[in-house]
């Protein structure tokens, strides 16, 4: 790593929220289109597609949810697939090279279940292949393609093993996110409510993952414009990757890395981009379930301070509450609950509201309403929900 024994730029912690605010398009919304702010936040979680959807439109202006699915399925620069800690995010069409040559490089996480129940890398690699195969040139259902699986690997892949969601999923379904990590395997259009999987190739004609060394350099880079300053570990717990991996990942990009003195923790940036913004972190957002920011910004107790800490983290976890965000750091959690066109948004500060602040407020739930295309109607209250309702 860089020599730290030099006199390190010193950023405080507002100066830090400014710069990641900023970065984000959440001081200021861009411009632009729905994949430049994905690209900006790193990609948007999108398991609960909603979700996204207000993500993406509190930091594009004028975007709503019918622009994102255009994005998605008609223009497709966006792609949605098993992004970081294999979870389901839209990532721009354009760094989908990047972002398989970095994630198919990643070490192996655990597996909780069973040996017997697990893939061997044998099995692995072949599921793998089967799916490349099925999907070339077809978008299949899941039971559509667990027959294509079984009927390429062999009956074991539809030996019931892994425990979900009150039932058993077949094993050849450990390999699932590893398929969207080598780059065979992204979503397709839904069929009614049945979700569909497809190959990205049939979308990009002569897609493949970068190099792997390239792509984690680039992944690294992307990251950290995004949310440093930041350690290894920050970044490890991101990617749910090992620490030990991202440390070494770290030193071997020494050269670009530059240490910064943050309220006199050391973490990283880019070589050069040290600068404070000359916008303070100022203002209300609504962000909503596993928000990019929420979920890629550390350290937690900066970010979750105080009462915030109990009320908005779930054993640790960052993104299973919406939260209200005040000038960069959580200040209360909120709920959405839809009826039709009515949008119910209730609110649950944690602190006394300023009438600017207030005002601030009203405006993100008209945002929020014409980003999911609905009437909001704001509540301020306690909201009643668990994590993740």
């Amino acid at each position: 790593m860089a020599n730290l024994s030099t006199v390190m730029p010193q950023l405080s912690w507002p100066e830090v929220w400014g710069r990641r605010l900023g970065r984000h398009g959440l001081s200021a919304p861009f411009p632009g289109r729905a994949v430049d702010a994905v690209a900006a936040m790193c990609g948007a979680h999108a398991q609960v597609l909603s979700a996204a959807e207000v993500s993406i439109g509190l930091r594009v202006a004028g975007v709503t949810r019918s622009d994102v699915r255009d994005a998605l399925w008609n223009e497709r620069s966006l792609v949605k697939t098993f992004g970081p800690r294999g979870t389901v995010h839209l990532l721009p069409s354009r760094e989908l090279p990047l972002w398989t040559g970095a994630l198919g490089a990643l070490p192996p996480s655990s597996n909780s279940l069973s040996a017997d129940a697990r893939l061997t890398p044998d099995q692995t690699d072949e599921v793998v292949a089967a799916i490349a195969e099925a999907l070339a040139d077809a978008e299949l259902t899941i039971d559509e393609l667990t027959a294509a699986v079984v009927a390429s690997s062999g009956s074991w892949a539809a030996d019931p093993v892994v425990p979900a969601f009150g039932g058993m999923w077949p094993r050849w379904r450990q390999a699932m996110h590893l398929a969207a990590h080598r780059g065979v395997l992204c979503f397709g259009p839904n069929q009614g409510r049945k979700v569909t999987y497809t190959s990205p190739q049939r979308w990009l004609p002569g897609f493949q993952p970068a190099p792997a060394p390239d792509a984690l350099a680039g992944l690294v880079r992307h990251y950290l414009h995004a949310y440093g300053p930041a350690t290894p570990q920050h970044f490890a717990q991101w990617l749910s990757a090992p620490r030990r991996w991202a440390a070494q990942l770290f030193d071997s990009l020494a050269d670009e890395l530059q240490p910064v003195d943050v309220a006199g923790t050391v973490a990283w940036v880019t070589a050069g981009d040290t600068a404070p913004t000359p916008v303070p972190a100022h203002g209300v957002r609504l962000l909503p379930y596993f928000d990019a920011y929420t979920v890629g910004c550390h350290p937690r107790e900066q970010l979750f301070p105080g009462a915030a800490a109990q009320r908005a983290l779930s054993g640790g976890q960052a993104g299973n509450f919406p939260v209200l965000l005040i000038d960069g750091t959580v200040a209360g959690i909120w709920h959405l609950r839809r009826s039709g066109r009515k949008l119910n948004i209730t609110v649950e500060p944690l602190t006394t509201l300023t009438v600017a602040q207030r005002r601030d407020l009203d405006e993100q739930a008209d945002r929020i309403g014409e980003i999911l295309e609905g009437r909001p109607h704001l509540t301020i209250g306690t909201v009643t929900v668990g994590g993740h309702a």
